[in-house]
């Protein structure tokens, strides 16, 4: 199965000169905690998180509404492309300790986005399968 498969595709934008309070403001309006900035071309230029207001903005005590996004921003982020097999994806996040990555076609441009709580999921769902599947077979060879 490929990331292009689990990604999620609606995915929220920040601008590089907006303040971080506005991208603060909008990952509360729609209960993210992250936004993808991206160029002209639609490619992901940089990528900001939660995590990056708490501490470079929150926990340095600086003022939200005066640190632009471009401050605070993951530039040039690592992205997965969609046709990606998860497998390949979920190395990749592991070896770079990333959380969330966007997800990009074959010319780079915005496709989604996915976290590691995605492929977790589908492990999860997956494992549980397998679970229901020995469990069928013991049940018949006990009959």
């Amino acid at each position: 199965m490929s990331i292009g498969k689990i990604c999620v595709r609606e995915v929220y934008l920040a601008e590089e000169e907006e303040s971080t309070y506005v991208a603060a403001q909008r990952m509360r309006e729609h209960s993210v905690g992250t936004l993808v900035i991206l160029d002209k071309d639609k490619k992901p230029l940089g990528i900001i998180t939660d995590r990056d207001l708490a501490m470079k903005v929150i926990a340095e005590g600086k003022d939200p509404a005066e640190v632009k996004v471009s401050q605070v921003m993951t530039i040039n982020p690592r992205s997965l492309r969609e046709d990606m097999p998860i497998e390949e994806g979920l190395r990749m996040m592991r070896g770079g300790q990333f959380r969330r990555l966007p997800v990009v076609d074959d010319k780079g441009a915005l496709q989604g986005l996915v976290s590691m709580d995605d492929i977790l999921e589908l492990l999860a769902e997956e494992l549980s399968q397998i679970a229901k599947i020995i469990e069928s077979q013991a049940k018949r060879r006990d009959i």
